[in-house]
Formats: structure tokens, sequence, C-alpha cells
């Protein structure tokens, strides 16, 4: 799977985990709604940075935002 769309994949999990919406991780997170969809829908390429704000505001590491999902128990 390409890497930003496995970013993608984490930031959705990770924020859904904690059930907030897209404007909730936006306000945590101080980067715009509008962004975080972006980054979501593949259609941003976010910087270190930003993978770092958005890691930090959703309690993981940078690096668990790239890593790949787990496998689900079958």
């Amino acid at each position: 799977m390409d890497i930003r769309r496995q970013l993608d994949l984490n930031i959705q999990r990770f924020r859904r985990e904690k059930g907030w919406s897209q404007e909730d991780l936006s306000f945590e997170s101080g980067i715009h709604r509008t962004y975080v969809s972006g980054i979501e829908r593949g259609v941003r390429n976010p910087t270190l940075t930003i993978v770092g704000k958005l890691a930090k505001t959703l309690d993981v590491s940078p690096g668990t935002l790239l890593d790949p999902a787990p496998k689900k128990a079958r």
C-alpha cells in the first residue's frame, strides 16, 4: 500500500477510536478542518511538522501513523 494512503487510513482510525470528528481533530491539533479532510482523502501531502502535530494530538508516535494497520483476527 502507498505510504501516504497508509497515513490517511491511520489518521482516520485513531481519530475514530477517540470518537472525534474531523472538526474535533482540527480544533485539538490547530490544523484547519479542510486540511485534515484533505489528508484523510489523500489529496494533501502533509509535511513532517503536520504529521507530528497530528500524532501528538492523537497520542501516538509519528511512526505509528505510517505503520501498516494491524491485521484483523478471523
